[in-house]
Protein backbone atom coordinates (compact mmCIF):
# COMPACT_ATOMS: atom_id res chain seq x y z
CA UNK A 1 0.00 0.00 0.00
CA UNK A 2 1.31 3.44 -0.88
CA UNK A 3 2.03 5.69 2.13
CA UNK A 4 -0.60 8.36 1.35
CA UNK A 5 -3.59 9.07 -0.86
CA UNK A 6 -4.48 12.71 -1.51
CA UNK A 7 -8.14 13.45 -2.18
CA UNK A 8 -9.66 16.80 -3.08
CA UNK A 9 -13.23 18.04 -2.99
CA UNK A 10 -15.04 21.31 -3.42
CA UNK A 11 -15.42 23.09 -0.08
CA UNK A 12 -17.40 26.07 1.12
CA UNK A 13 -15.27 29.05 2.09
CA UNK A 14 -15.73 32.65 3.13
CA UNK A 15 -14.34 35.79 1.55
CA UNK A 16 -12.32 38.04 3.83
CA UNK A 17 -12.55 41.60 2.50
CA UNK A 18 -9.65 43.79 3.65
CA UNK A 19 -10.03 47.58 3.75
CA UNK A 20 -6.73 48.38 5.49
CA UNK A 21 -3.08 47.31 5.52
CA UNK A 22 -2.96 47.55 9.33
CA UNK A 23 -2.45 43.93 10.41
CA UNK A 24 -3.11 44.77 14.06
CA UNK A 25 -6.49 46.25 13.21
CA UNK A 26 -7.32 43.23 11.06
CA UNK A 27 -6.37 40.86 13.87
CA UNK A 28 -8.41 42.75 16.46
CA UNK A 29 -11.51 42.78 14.26
CA UNK A 30 -11.17 39.10 13.35
CA UNK A 31 -10.84 38.14 17.01
CA UNK A 32 -14.25 39.69 17.64
CA UNK A 33 -15.89 38.15 14.58
CA UNK A 34 -14.51 34.64 14.97
CA UNK A 35 -14.77 34.23 18.73
CA UNK A 36 -14.51 30.46 19.26
CA UNK A 37 -14.63 29.52 15.57
CA UNK A 38 -11.54 27.76 14.23
CA UNK A 39 -10.39 26.19 10.97
CA UNK A 40 -12.14 28.77 8.79
CA UNK A 41 -11.08 28.59 5.08
CA UNK A 42 -11.08 32.03 3.43
CA UNK A 43 -10.25 33.77 0.15
CA UNK A 44 -8.55 37.13 0.67
CA UNK A 45 -9.92 40.16 -1.17
CA UNK A 46 -7.90 43.29 -0.49
CA UNK A 47 -8.42 46.91 -1.54
CA UNK A 48 -4.87 47.87 -0.56
CA UNK A 49 -1.41 46.40 -0.92
CA UNK A 50 0.01 44.77 2.20
CA UNK A 51 2.53 42.15 3.28
CA UNK A 52 0.71 38.98 2.23
CA UNK A 53 3.26 36.64 3.81
CA UNK A 54 2.87 38.32 7.23
CA UNK A 55 -0.92 38.33 6.84
CA UNK A 56 -1.03 34.62 5.99
CA UNK A 57 1.14 33.77 8.99
CA UNK A 58 -1.09 35.82 11.31
CA UNK A 59 -4.25 34.20 9.95
CA UNK A 60 -2.94 30.68 10.43
CA UNK A 61 -2.07 31.49 14.04
CA UNK A 62 -5.69 32.60 14.53
CA UNK A 63 -7.11 29.41 13.04
CA UNK A 64 -8.02 31.05 9.72
CA UNK A 65 -6.88 29.12 6.64
CA UNK A 66 -6.18 31.35 3.59
CA UNK A 67 -6.49 29.28 0.40
CA UNK A 68 -6.07 32.06 -2.15
CA UNK A 69 -6.70 35.67 -3.14
CA UNK A 70 -9.08 37.48 -5.42
CA UNK A 71 -7.22 38.71 -8.49
CA UNK A 72 -5.96 42.23 -7.75
CA UNK A 73 -3.25 43.97 -5.73
CA UNK A 74 -2.19 40.76 -3.96
CA UNK A 75 -1.96 38.54 -7.05
CA UNK A 76 1.80 38.88 -7.56
CA UNK A 77 2.57 38.04 -3.94
CA UNK A 78 0.08 35.16 -4.02
CA UNK A 79 1.87 33.70 -7.04
CA UNK A 80 5.20 33.85 -5.17
CA UNK A 81 3.60 32.11 -2.17
CA UNK A 82 1.86 29.59 -4.48
CA UNK A 83 -1.62 30.55 -3.36
CA UNK A 84 -4.58 30.21 -5.73
CA UNK A 85 -5.93 33.29 -7.54
CA UNK A 86 -9.67 33.65 -8.15
CA UNK A 87 -11.36 35.98 -10.67
CA UNK A 88 -12.77 39.22 -9.28
CA UNK A 89 -16.55 39.72 -9.01
CA UNK A 90 -18.20 40.75 -12.23
CA UNK A 91 -15.14 39.91 -14.30
CA UNK A 92 -16.32 37.62 -17.07
CA UNK A 93 -13.90 35.47 -19.00
CA UNK A 94 -13.48 36.66 -22.60
CA UNK A 95 -13.93 33.64 -24.82
CA UNK A 96 -11.64 33.72 -27.83
CA UNK A 97 -11.14 31.42 -30.81
CA UNK A 98 -7.90 29.67 -31.79
CA UNK A 99 -5.94 31.47 -34.49
CA UNK A 100 -5.78 28.33 -36.65
CA UNK A 101 -7.48 24.93 -36.95
CA UNK A 102 -6.39 21.96 -38.97
CA UNK A 103 -7.63 18.39 -39.55
CA UNK A 104 -6.20 15.80 -37.20
CA UNK A 105 -5.90 12.00 -37.66
CA UNK A 106 -9.09 10.01 -37.72
CA UNK A 107 -10.58 9.12 -34.39
CA UNK A 108 -9.55 5.46 -34.64
CA UNK A 109 -5.94 6.44 -35.36
CA UNK A 110 -6.02 8.97 -32.56
CA UNK A 111 -7.22 6.29 -30.14
CA UNK A 112 -4.36 3.99 -31.12
CA UNK A 113 -1.91 6.84 -30.61
CA UNK A 114 -3.34 7.52 -27.18
CA UNK A 115 -3.07 3.85 -26.24
CA UNK A 116 0.56 3.84 -27.36
CA UNK A 117 1.27 6.96 -25.31
CA UNK A 118 -0.41 5.40 -22.28
CA UNK A 119 1.83 2.33 -22.43
CA UNK A 120 4.95 4.49 -22.73
CA UNK A 121 4.09 6.72 -19.78
CA UNK A 122 3.85 4.16 -17.00
CA UNK A 123 5.13 5.35 -13.63
CA UNK A 124 8.92 5.36 -13.52
CA UNK A 125 9.49 6.31 -9.90
CA UNK A 126 11.05 2.94 -8.99
CA UNK A 127 14.42 1.77 -10.28
CA UNK A 128 14.34 -0.71 -13.13
CA UNK A 129 10.80 0.09 -14.29
CA UNK A 130 11.93 2.00 -17.39
CA UNK A 131 14.59 -0.30 -18.79
CA UNK A 132 14.25 1.04 -22.33
CA UNK A 133 14.68 4.68 -21.27
CA UNK A 134 18.18 6.17 -20.83
CA UNK A 135 17.27 7.82 -17.53
CA UNK A 136 14.28 7.39 -15.26
CA UNK A 137 12.00 10.42 -15.30
CA UNK A 138 10.98 12.00 -12.01
CA UNK A 139 7.25 11.94 -11.35
CA UNK A 140 4.76 12.66 -8.59
CA UNK A 141 1.05 11.99 -8.18
CA UNK A 142 -1.85 13.90 -6.65
CA UNK A 143 -5.32 12.34 -6.59
CA UNK A 144 -8.41 14.53 -6.61
CA UNK A 145 -12.11 13.69 -6.68
CA UNK A 146 -13.92 13.61 -9.99
CA UNK A 147 -15.60 16.90 -10.80
CA UNK A 148 -17.79 18.14 -13.60
CA UNK A 149 -16.00 19.31 -16.77
CA UNK A 150 -14.48 22.71 -16.10
CA UNK A 151 -16.02 25.46 -18.19
CA UNK A 152 -16.18 23.70 -21.55
CA UNK A 153 -19.37 24.12 -23.53
CA UNK A 154 -20.46 20.60 -24.57
CA UNK A 155 -23.39 21.60 -26.80
CA UNK A 156 -23.29 19.94 -30.23
CA UNK A 157 -20.54 17.61 -28.97
CA UNK A 158 -21.83 14.63 -30.95
CA UNK A 159 -22.31 16.53 -34.19
CA UNK A 160 -18.81 18.04 -34.04
CA UNK A 161 -17.22 14.66 -33.45
CA UNK A 162 -19.14 13.23 -36.40
CA UNK A 163 -17.75 16.02 -38.58
CA UNK A 164 -14.22 14.89 -37.75
CA UNK A 165 -11.58 15.60 -35.14
CA UNK A 166 -9.59 18.80 -35.54
CA UNK A 167 -6.57 20.18 -33.73
CA UNK A 168 -6.44 23.91 -33.09
CA UNK A 169 -3.41 26.15 -32.77
CA UNK A 170 -3.34 29.49 -30.95
CA UNK A 171 -0.14 31.41 -31.64
CA UNK A 172 -0.74 34.34 -29.29
CA UNK A 173 -0.40 34.74 -25.54
CA UNK A 174 -3.57 34.12 -23.53
CA UNK A 175 -3.98 37.18 -21.31
CA UNK A 176 -5.68 37.37 -17.91
CA UNK A 177 -9.46 37.20 -18.33
CA UNK A 178 -9.30 35.26 -21.62
CA UNK A 179 -10.71 31.75 -22.07
CA UNK A 180 -9.61 29.59 -25.00
CA UNK A 181 -11.80 26.51 -25.50
CA UNK A 182 -11.60 23.81 -28.15
CA UNK A 183 -13.84 20.80 -28.69
CA UNK A 184 -12.98 17.80 -30.85
CA UNK A 185 -9.17 17.61 -30.84
CA UNK A 186 -5.89 18.72 -29.31
CA UNK A 187 -5.35 22.38 -28.42
CA UNK A 188 -1.89 23.85 -29.02
CA UNK A 189 -0.99 27.20 -27.42
CA UNK A 190 2.30 28.62 -28.63
CA UNK A 191 2.31 31.93 -26.77
CA UNK A 192 1.64 30.62 -23.27
CA UNK A 193 -1.16 31.08 -20.71
CA UNK A 194 -0.94 34.02 -18.31
CA UNK A 195 -2.27 33.96 -14.76
CA UNK A 196 -6.02 34.55 -14.76
CA UNK A 197 -6.48 32.98 -18.22
CA UNK A 198 -7.60 29.46 -19.09
CA UNK A 199 -7.04 26.93 -21.87
CA UNK A 200 -9.59 24.10 -22.09
CA UNK A 201 -9.92 21.17 -24.46
CA UNK A 202 -11.57 17.76 -24.48
CA UNK A 203 -8.40 16.13 -25.85
CA UNK A 204 -4.75 16.87 -25.05
CA UNK A 205 -3.40 20.35 -24.29
CA UNK A 206 0.03 21.52 -25.45
CA UNK A 207 1.55 24.72 -24.00
CA UNK A 208 4.80 25.84 -25.65
CA UNK A 209 5.32 28.73 -23.26
CA UNK A 210 4.63 29.55 -19.62
CA UNK A 211 1.44 27.86 -18.30
CA UNK A 212 0.31 29.99 -15.35
CA UNK A 213 -3.49 29.98 -15.56
CA UNK A 214 -6.05 27.17 -15.60
CA UNK A 215 -4.97 24.24 -17.78
CA UNK A 216 -7.71 21.72 -18.56
CA UNK A 217 -7.48 18.63 -20.79
CA UNK A 218 -9.99 15.84 -21.30
CA UNK A 219 -12.74 18.21 -20.17
CA UNK A 220 -15.50 15.85 -21.30
CA UNK A 221 -13.94 12.85 -19.57
CA UNK A 222 -11.21 11.57 -21.93
CA UNK A 223 -8.91 9.65 -19.57
CA UNK A 224 -6.21 9.35 -22.24
CA UNK A 225 -5.87 13.13 -22.56
CA UNK A 226 -2.65 14.76 -21.39
CA UNK A 227 -1.18 18.17 -20.71
CA UNK A 228 2.28 19.06 -22.01
CA UNK A 229 3.70 22.34 -20.74
CA UNK A 230 7.13 23.83 -21.41
CA UNK A 231 7.14 25.93 -18.22
CA UNK A 232 4.60 24.59 -15.73
CA UNK A 233 3.17 26.78 -12.96
CA UNK A 234 -0.66 26.76 -13.20
CA UNK A 235 -3.21 27.94 -10.66
CA UNK A 236 -5.29 24.87 -11.52
CA UNK A 237 -4.63 21.78 -13.61
CA UNK A 238 -7.22 19.19 -14.61
CA UNK A 239 -7.31 16.02 -16.71
CA UNK A 240 -10.54 14.06 -17.28
CA UNK A 241 -12.32 16.06 -14.56
CA UNK A 242 -9.71 15.32 -11.89
CA UNK A 243 -8.20 18.59 -10.69
CA UNK A 244 -5.31 19.88 -8.62
CA UNK A 245 -4.77 23.40 -7.29
CA UNK A 246 -1.39 25.11 -7.31
CA UNK A 247 -0.60 24.39 -3.66
CA UNK A 248 -0.97 20.62 -4.21
CA UNK A 249 1.33 20.45 -7.24
CA UNK A 250 4.71 18.84 -6.37
CA UNK A 251 7.16 21.74 -5.94
CA UNK A 252 9.83 20.05 -8.09
CA UNK A 253 7.50 20.44 -11.07
CA UNK A 254 7.16 24.22 -10.85
CA UNK A 255 8.59 26.15 -13.82
CA UNK A 256 9.83 22.91 -15.42
CA UNK A 257 8.82 21.08 -18.61
CA UNK A 258 6.05 18.80 -17.35
CA UNK A 259 3.62 16.21 -18.66
CA UNK A 260 0.36 15.62 -16.75
CA UNK A 261 -1.64 12.45 -17.29
CA UNK A 262 -4.45 10.62 -15.51
CA UNK A 263 -4.47 7.21 -13.84
CA UNK A 264 -7.63 5.72 -12.33
CA UNK A 265 -5.75 4.44 -9.28
CA UNK A 266 -3.26 7.29 -8.77
CA UNK A 267 -5.17 10.30 -10.05
CA UNK A 268 -3.04 12.97 -11.71
CA UNK A 269 0.54 11.97 -12.59
CA UNK A 270 3.13 14.72 -12.99
CA UNK A 271 6.23 13.76 -14.99
CA UNK A 272 9.27 15.89 -15.75
CA UNK A 273 10.11 15.92 -19.45
CA UNK A 274 13.82 15.85 -20.29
Amino acid sequence: MKPITLFGKMLSFSRLKLHTDDLTAIQDELSVLLKDNTSVPVVLDSECKLDLSALVEMLWQMGVQPIGVVDGVLSEQANALRLATFPADGKRMERIKPTDSRPAPRKADNTNANNAQSSEAKPSGQAGESANQPTAQKEATATQTQTAPLGLDTADNTSKQEQGVTSSVHSQMLRSGQSLQHLGGDLIVIGGVNKGAEAITDNSLHIYGHGQGRLVAGATGDKHARIFCQKFNPTLVSVAGTYCLSDAIPPEMIDKAVQVSYDEDKGLIFTLMA
